[in-house]
């Protein structure tokens, strides 16, 4: 498959070296000819000096073939630009942009455009690790309505199965991190000790569903 990235600093440098090693077609677009430094010596793929929402620059970058498109320069203006002219131009359906102002970032989400909130995501991260009973959204849908959410889960969980959690909470696992690694659970999966869960939630019922969390289970009586 072809990928179009505008932007080489240090994220769209890593995406281009990544998807170049797992052997897909890769073009970049940077309007500074020294950004391309930041790619491998080995890198396979195409170096287009331009503007990333230029058609001729675009076309240069093969984004009539392309399989999906992503705008992660230092300009907010330029993502969503470059985002709507590569959709509504070329008609390219898998098309992300990073904005680091989370205000817009929603705004366009509803647009249906995706987007990372890069200042967002960070934030809550850090601030996830910092206070308890945190809660961290690791994706919201474009509607605002459902949520896909990493809370944190007290230790008196732990034994308890799927099935009890989702039926409890009115929840979904949606996969559980374990160790270094994550499995998709069954009804009768049961918590362990460090489990980090992946639950897809309403948003009106996040508070609750960590206040609960957080605290053992209610027992059934």
């Amino acid at each position: 498959m072809h990928f179009v990235i505008m932007g080489c600093g240090r994220v769209g440098a890593s995406m281009a070296a990544q998807l170049d090693r797992m052997g897909h077609s890769v073009s970049v677009i940077d309007q500074l000819s020294d950004a391309f430094r930041r790619l491998p010596p080995d890198f396979q793929g195409r170096k287009v000096k331009g503007i990333g929402f230029d058609r001729d620059a675009l076309e240069q970058a093969g984004i009539d073939e392309a399989y999906a498109f992503a705008a992660v320069s230092n300009g907010d203006n330029s993502n969503i630009v470059a985002a709507r002219v590569v959709r509504e131009t070329f008609g390219i359906e898998h098309v992300v942009a990073r904005i680091y102002d989370a205000r817009r970032a929603d705004v366009y989400e509803r647009l249906g455009i995706p987007t990372v909130a890069t200042v967002r995501q960070t934030a809550e991260q850090m601030m996830r690790r910092m206070l308890p009973g945190g809660i961290a959204r690791e994706i919201v849908d474009p509607s605002g309505a459902v949520g896909l959410v990493q809370p944190d889960v007290s230790n008196a969980w732990v034994g308890t199965s799927v099935t009890a959690i989702e039926e409890r909470l009115g929840v979904r696992v949606a996969w559980i991190s374990r160790g270094s690694g994550a499995l998709v659970p069954t009804g009768t999966t049961l918590i362990q000790e460090h489990d980090r869960l992946h639950l897809a939630v309403a948003t009106e019922r996040l508070t609750a569903v960590q206040r609960a969390l957080s605290r053992p289970p209610v027992q059934e009586v």
